[in-house]
């Protein structure tokens, strides 16, 4: 696998598909694409899955709520491509059980949410990784005995999917670079290249680390550009486009001692009725989210107080034995939904929660081919929709690939999933992974790898056997090692410690200090493989610190703007 340094030097051959944007969307586009047999370029202005794509609530559903706004094709939708995801992520994507109590008080009556499970099942085509429950309330309380079971009539349990949102962007986006497309990070789009008629023939491309501006011509370019679809539109365009109406959805984490929860629990907050969930993370939960409106800066969105107060509160009223307060909070987290804004009748306004996850592909006059809304479970179809439209714009301004292949995203294992037991054994391929350590790493470490890194956790357990500097952990309490880390430079396109630490592992999220314990060997690592001054070190080593200080600000109320914004 070429490096982040590789991939820029290939960037500025002419290309079939330009993509703008290294979400899960940009890069299921590039991965579709490129499997075609379209040439195909990648750029994204940070690291892969930046934005939205490693900020979301980490599910793999079919969006049971839908079914109250008649979304059924959505439904039907996002169902199929939970079957699909399962079958090419296997490690990364995870059946996961949703308990839905059903109180006195609760809008929805016990047998209409039953009756919903059985259309949900039936929208699967009765294919959801379990079967649904109908729990009484004496079961509720051997599943989640923590729960309130005050005036509680019962619990239907079903089952949708968790995932790590960060990893399946990358996996994607590496499977397109096997597949011949370049993917250049920390390469920022500044301008688009356009002929005398006003049609987009590329792009100018900042390379954010070194300054290095190239030109990369394309035949056809795509804008994935999220939360920032509007601004992206806007550089080729003065209409001012609006197309979306991004909302902000915010996630804390908690030791899982302090509320201990077996399925993902679905609460409606008892202040205003939105749908959150209190989701077991292994040796955490995480609770979410919000849905409010954000019109400020994509890059410097981030917790407030409110916001932490809001999803404490919704705890509390589902878990009043376990209560949390604010010092339980390991970190948070908080993305952008960048939802297509409703045409709202005169004199009236669209609830937050209401906002469609519906999308909408554009072309414009000058050829700028637009990708917006959406959700991460469909996002392989939605990449399909894109090139399909690629490809007929394609054919009418200039030649396709004679070798133009059918897509076959919906088959193809992503690279950890290649040769993983069909029996989805994740002990098994632990216990593999144990083996190839050799006695460099323990079972804790292994365990961590395998569903990281699927079968290439092999591969990372090798290295830490070969060199046993390598297998040294980098928190102490935590099974992290630096030769992920190793693996992470030389395989994963990292270029900061952000990059591994929020993206690449958990340490940002699950670790008690957010990985600031095992920063200066994480940073000493990549000096030394990328060629880092000490004082180019030390200031990646503090651009770190700063994104722990972003998580933590809700605390203080002091705002800390994010360095590597566009702006």
């Amino acid at each position: 696998m070429p490096t982040r340094e590789q991939m820029w030097d290939r960037l500025g051959a002419d290309v079939d598909l330009l993509v703008v944007g290294g979400g899960i969307t940009g890069s299921g586009i590039a991965r579709d694409a490129a499997r075609r047999g379209l040439s195909v370029a990648l750029v994204e202005m940070n690291d892969l899955a930046f934005g939205t794509s490693s900020r979301s609530s980490k599910l793999v559903h079919g969006g049971l709520r839908y079914l109250e706004l008649y979304e059924f094709s959505l439904v039907f939708e996002a169902v199929t491509e939970r079957r699909i995801l399962l079958d090419i992520a296997p490690h990364l994507v995870n059946p996961l059980g949703f308990l839905f109590p059903v109180y006195k008080t609760s809008r929805q009556k016990l047998w209409l949410v039953s009756t919903g499970m059985w259309v949900y099942e039936g929208l699967s085509l009765f294919r959801s990784p379990k079967r649904h429950r109908n729990l009484k309330p004496d079961q509720v309380a051997k599943e989640e005995p923590d729960l309130n079971g005050k005036d509680l009539q019962g619990a239907p349990l079903y089952y949708d999917c968790s995932t790590d949102d960060a990893r399946l962007t990358l996996e994607t986006a590496l499977d397109a670079a096997q597949a011949g497309a370049t993917i250049a990070t920390w390469a920022k789009m500044k301008s688009f290249l356009k002929d005398e008629n006003g049609r987009i023939t590329g792009a100018t491309i900042e390379n954010r680390i070194t300054g290095e501006l190239k030109e990369v011509r394309a035949n056809a370019v795509v804008n994935a550009t999220g939360p920032w679809t509007d601004r992206t539109i806007n550089r080729s365009s003065s209409i001012g486009a609006k197309l979306l109406r991004p909302t902000k959805g915010v996630h804390i984490v908690v030791p899982r001692e302090k509320l201990p929860v077996n399925n993902a629990v679905v609460c409606f907050h008892p202040d205003d009725g939105r749908v959150l969930f209190a989701i077991p993370w292994e040796d955490a939960t995480y609770v979410g989210t919000t849905d409010t409106d954000y019109d400020a800066d994509p890059a410097d969105v981030a917790a407030t107080s409110s916001d932490v107060d809001y999803l404490l509160n919704a705890a509390a009223a589902y878990f009043p034995d376990r209560p949390l307060t604010r010092d339980d909070v390991i970190s948070t987290w908080a993305g952008l939904r960048p939802l297509i804004a409703p045409e709202a009748k005169p004199g009236t306004e669209v609830d937050e929660s209401a906002v469609s996850r519906e999308h909408r592909i554009i072309v414009g006059r000058d050829g700028l081919i637009t990708i917006a809304g959406g959700k991460l479970t469909t996002y392989r179809r939605m990449a399909a929709e894109v090139v399909d439209k690629a490809i007929d714009w394609l054919r009418v301004t200039s030649e396709l690939p004679a070798d133009l292949r059918p897509s076959d995203t919906d088959k193809e294992p992503l690279p950890g999933a290649v040769g993983w037991p069909e029996d989805d054994d994740h002990q098994k391929v632990a216990d593999l992974v144990l083996e190839a350590g050799a006695g460099a790493i323990e079972a804790d470490t292994a365990w961590l790898l395998c569903n990281i890194y699927g079968m290439k956790a092999m591969d990372i357990a090798r290295s830490a056997a070969a060199d046993p500097k390598l297998a040294a952990r980098l928190c102490p309490d935590r099974p992290e090692i630096l030769a992920q880390v190793d693996w992470a430079v030389k395989h994963e396109l990292i270029a900061t410690p952000s990059d591994f630490f929020i993206r690449r592992s958990r340490l940002f999220y699950r670790d008690a200090g957010q990985g600031l314990a095992g920063l200066d060997a994480t940073v000493a690592h990549m000096a030394k493989l990328l060629g880092w001054t000490p004082e180019r070190a030390e200031e990646e080593a503090e651009r770190y610190r700063q994104d722990v200080a972003r998580s933590r600000q809700w605390k203080t109320g002091e705002s800390i703007a994010d360095p590597a914004s566009e702006a």
